[in-house]
This record gives structure tokens, sequence and C-alpha cells, in this order.
């Protein structure tokens, strides 16, 4: 992939690790503060439980995005960056446009998620 290329992928990126990493701290925040509530009635103690195991959660979530960003900003250091890393054909730029931390090709992407039982549904 071109120098050009790599640094636009490179800065949205980064851009993208900024925002998901203050969404972790918030999630976090959020989970306390409905863990120190002070509810002392069972249905706001059942409350509660649910907001904070949703919060943790969306946090989980936020957290693997953080992970999968650092991820493609190692591959762009290691300039294996827009190859499938498991056949190292190129990914399509529009795959990467849609989904900058693409490790997989459409096609090996169609074959993993067949494999797990995921069919019959597009794919990124």
């Amino acid at each position: 992939m071109e120098a050009t290329k790599l640094n636009y992928f490179r800065k949205r990126l980064l851009a993208e690790l900024r925002q998901h990493a203050r969404q972790v701290g918030e999630d976090q925040a959020a989970a306390i503060d409905a863990a120190n509530d002070g509810a002392k009635e069972s249905a706001d103690l059942s409350l509660r439980d649910v907001i904070g195991e949703i919060a943790l959660r969306l946090g989980e979530r936020e957290s693997q995005m953080v992970a999968d960003i650092d991820q493609a900003l190692l591959r762009i250091e290691e300039g294996s960056y827009g190859r499938c890393v498991r056949c190292n054909t190129p990914i399509d730029e529009r795959r990467l446009e849609a989904l900058p931390t693409a490790r997989y090709d459409a096609t090996c992407q169609a074959a993993i998620e067949d494999a797990n039982g995921r069919s019959a549904r597009p794919t990124l």
C-alpha cells in the first residue's frame, strides 16, 4: 500500500483509538457510579445490577475495539497493513474504508464466518 494511504489509515485509526479509549473510561465511570448509588430496596438493587452489567459489557466491547485498533496500528508499523493475515492477499480499500481494523479479505472473512456458523450474512 502506498505511503499516503497508510498515513491516511494511521490518522483515522488514531482518531478512533482516542474515541474508543475515552468511551472505555466513561463506561467504567458509569459502572462505578451505578455500583455506588446507595440503592436500598430490592427492585433498586436489581436495576442497579442490570445497569452495571450493561455498562461493563459496553466497556468490554470498547476495550476490544481498542485492542483491534492497536493491532491494526502494529500492522502498519510492520508493513503488513492492508494484507489478509490468513492468505496474504491485498484487502480491498473499500473494505478498509468501512472497517479500518480488518485483518482478513472478504473471501477469508466469509470462510471464517461459515466455519463459525454465521453464513448467509453479508460481510464487509
